[in-house]
Formats: C-alpha cells, structure tokens, sequence
C-alpha cells in the first residue's frame, strides 16, 4: 500500500496525472532510496524517491512526506529535487535542506518545495549523492517548524539507476 501511494504521490509531485501516465515500475531498492520509470505521453521519465527516516515538529496530523529527484529527458530537464512535506507551507516560506556543510534554500507552494534553478538542483543532487544524511527544515501554515532527517544510504546507486534508465 505504501509503495502505491508513494507512486501516485510522486506523480502528482511531477506533474503527471495518473489517466496521462503508465504506473510508474520499480528499477529497484537501493538503501533508503526507491528508483523509478514511467512512460508519460509516449516519453519516459524516470525518479527516485524516499521518506524521512525521522519527523520532528509539534504536529498532531501530517501527511506522508518525500523527497524526490525527477529526470524528463524529453523536456532535457534532469535531476530535479523536489519535497512533499505532509502540510501546507507557510505562504512566501522557504525551507533549507543542509547535507554535511552545504545548505539550500527552497521555495514553497502549498505542500511542496523546489530548488529556484537547474544550478541549483545539480549541486543539490551531488551533495546527496555523495553524503550520508540530509536534513530539511520548514514551516508550516500554522507557524510549527518542522526538521525531517533523511537517510542518503543508496542514494548514490538510486541516481545511478535513474540517470541509466533515462539514458543520461
């Protein structure tokens, strides 16, 4: 069950209705990471997906949160990261995503985040290649801050799938 929800909520993250899509296959596990491919209107696209191995934050309902990173050869858009946070942003808010020394900030939308440009989601995307964990942070609607802790085990290989898969 939790792997179709994480399938049917990464197509959402990615823009693809699921009527436009074929279901999403597994590649394959690699650590904490799940690596992905699709076919949306005749093109392939391919992502990798996890959940935060902890969540804190005054929170009493939240929804399921992921971190992804989206490659669309056909729009020759690649490694884009995007976050699903489980509540609705704090409007005009940004979350950072800190991986050993580097930060990023995010822009948000509702109950997503995005890095602002291409620069940015490359160096996002071999910061979590090469690290270990990953921690972001933001703040809800309501004011509640909210820190989530990824594990990056498998990271490296779920990219590596990916990025084959697309034939990047």
């Amino acid at each position: 069950m939790l792997r179709y929800f994480l399938i049917m909520l990464a197509l959402c993250v990615v823009g693809v209705a699921p009527a436009r899509a074929e279901d999403p296959e597994l590649i394959g596990r690699h650590g904490e990471w799940m690596a992905y491919k699709f076919m949306e209107n005749g093109t392939k696209v391919c992502y990798m997906a996890s959940q935060p191995k902890s969540a804190k934050g005054n929170y009493s309902k939240r929804g399921d949160v992921f971190a992804l990173i989206t490659h669309r050869p056909s729009e020759n858009t690649k490694n884009v990261f995007s976050y699903i946070t489980g509540y609705t942003y704090k409007p005009e808010s940004e979350v950072t995503v800190t991986i050993g020394k580097e930060t990023f900030t995010l822009f948000t939308d509702n109950d997503r985040a995005w890095t602002p440009d291409d620069v940015t989601d490359q160096a996002l995307t071999n910061a979590l290649r090469k690290g270990s964990q990953m921690v972001v942070k933001g703040v809800s609607s309501r004011g509640t801050n909210t820190t989530d802790t990824f594990s990056l085990k498998g990271s490296g290989a779920a990219h590596d799938a990916i990025t084959k898969e697309c034939g990047l």
